[in-house]
């Protein structure tokens, strides 16, 4: 992930084992598994996707335990090389085909234990996404639940306060929340979020097919939720350069770059790869049009606060006029009605 995130977190002796080598599976031998790793997703009825730190380092963000990662070179008393910033990152050729393999119905979960935030920023449906460790653009209302995604990272980690409160206005618009923000990145002794944890338990159970990419799978439980699939009778697929804690248990395994191995599924799946087009922030899966298949365009992250409060200072407007308009009408009533009893009790006069 990011050499100013590794640094954040505090010690911890335990990092698992890092700088293990790497393996490449010859130019024929990719071809021959991807086309095996396209035809099991093409038979899959519930296919789930566990993404890792390997998945961003064609961005310029390390990884932790690769030859180069963060945590290798801190062993050797190294400092890493960060070759871009959060902001600045652009999700890679992998980011952009599972949003690819999203809309095209065949990946129906994903679970991350990236924290850049280079899933939601590519326009990944949230409620399709566990991200189990944090995201460093997200912060979260301690008292209602409320997650607002920012354009700049927040700056805080280990579920910390950020130093901002909630603005959702509560029922019939009396007051809003004005709940802390927190951060959503964990430290070591952090549990992982409840909510996040158990649909990714749930969709790793019913999964008939588990693709993990750019994951050594060391890190507990997010690492373990593969086995969920197996020991329900699914397959597991590993795409990874390095051995990985769970390479015994898989059915298949792919020794190569993860955006290689991605651009050759596409291609066989005959699936195109979305453009980017700037950091987008799409909530649910339901801005798919489910007559035409068309993705309506995701809410941008600048607008996601203004999207959401602009209807409602219109709605207040609009009552408000209303409310005048309906006092006006009655005090013009109670007018005729008084100018008419007092013209009958002239003329009984």
């Amino acid at each position: 992930m990011s050499v100013n995130y590794a640094a954040g977190l505090s010690p911890y002796a335990d990092k698992g084992v890092c700088g293990l080598p790497e393996t490449f599976d010859s130019p024929e031998e990719i071809k021959a598994k991807v086309e095996t790793l396209a035809q099991l997703i093409k038979e899959s009825q519930y296919l789930v996707v566990h993404s890792g730190a390997g998945i961003s380092t064609s961005t310029g963000i390390p990884d932790f335990r690769g030859p180069k990662g963060v945590w290798t070179l801190e062993q050797k008393g190294e400092s890493p090389h960060f070759d871009t910033t959060f902001e600045d990152a652009r999700p890679s050729l992998t980011h952009m085909a599972l949003l690819g393999l999203q809309r095209a119905g065949y990946l129906k979960y994903l679970i991350s234990q990236n924290v850049d935030g280079l899933h939601v920023r590519s326009g990944f449906p949230r409620d399709m996404l566990s991200e189990l460790h944090g995201n460093m653009f997200v912060e979260e209302c301690e008292k209602c639940g409320r997650q607002y995604v920012r354009e700049k990272v927040i700056g805080v980690m280990g579920l910390k306060p950020t130093g901002r409160y909630c603005d959702v206005v509560r029922s019939r618009g009396l007051r809003a929340c004005r709940g802390k923000l927190i951060s959503t990145i964990l430290d070591w002794e952090d549990a992982l979020p409840d909510r996040d944890l158990n649909k990714a338990d749930d969709a790793s159970r019913r999964a008939d097919l588990a693709l993990t990419l750019g994951t050594s799978m060391q890190i507990k439980p997010s690492g373990d939720l593969p086995l969920l699939t197996k020991r329900k009778g699914g397959k597991i697929v590993i795409v990874n350069l390095q051995p990985t804690k769970h390479d015994k248990h898989a059915h298949l395994r792919i020794h190569g770059y993860v955006d290689d191995v991605m651009k050759q599924l596409m291609e066989l799946l005959e699936l195109d790869i979305p453009k980017w087009e700037g950091p987008t922030v799409c909530e649910t899966s339901t801005a798919t049009s489910e007559s035409t298949g068309d993705m309506k365009p995701p809410r941008s992250v600048n607008a996601k606060d203004k999207v959401k409060k602009e209807p409602i200072k219109e709605e207040r407007k609009r009552e408000a006029t209303q409310l005048t308009d309906n006092v006006k009408e009655e005090a013009v009533s109670v007018k005729r009605e008084r100018a008419d009893s007092s013209a009958e009790i002239n003329e009984e006069k």
